[in-house]
């Protein structure tokens, strides 16, 4: 878990291939069983129904033997909390200026038209959220496989 452009697609496709098991992200779980990308499904729906459908996502990759890389918000829902909690889950972070970089060319609505402050505002809304279900803080600034390093260490 972490906030937009902390790394949790990439590096959770990067540890299941290096553990040779499956990996479930939830947004292309919330995607498949809306039948359309996250980003338009947040603007369709609002984020209270959007979260909503992201809990059932979240519940459904859990329930599988996978590396599970969740939404940037999962944690806002105390259910969704709670799940994560009985859970090895790991807090990705960076420092803002590598999430904004990440994120640049993305579709994220939660960001807007002024993604720096929109952040911000997210990392102190949530940074309370993931400091109360995380494992282990894990910084993925760096490249892939030195983030992937310290993901491996974290969970060794």
């Amino acid at each position: 878990m972490g906030l937009p452009g902390a790394g949790k697609s990439a590096l959770a496709r990067a540890l299941a291939e290096r553990w040779g098991c499956a990996v479930l992200d939830t947004d292309e779980v919330l995607a498949r069983r809306v039948a359309a990308p996250t980003a338009a499904y947040l603007r369709d729906v609002g984020e209270d129904r959007f979260r909503a459908a992201e809990f059932d996502a979240l519940v459904e990759a859990l329930g599988a033997d996978a590396v599970v890389a969740t939404g940037a918000g999962a944690v806002t829902r105390a259910d969704a909390r709670a799940r994560l909690r009985a859970e090895r889950t790991l807090w990705l972070d960076a420092p803002d200026a590598t999430l904004l970089a990440r994120v640049a060319d993305g579709d994220r609505p939660l960001l807007g038209d002024r993604p720096a402050e929109a952040l911000a505002r997210l990392r102190a809304e949530r940074l309370p959220l993931y400091q109360a279900v995380a494992s282990a803080v894990v910084d993925t600034s760096g490249s892939l496989d030195e983030a992937l390093q310290r993901l491996v260490e974290a969970v060794s």
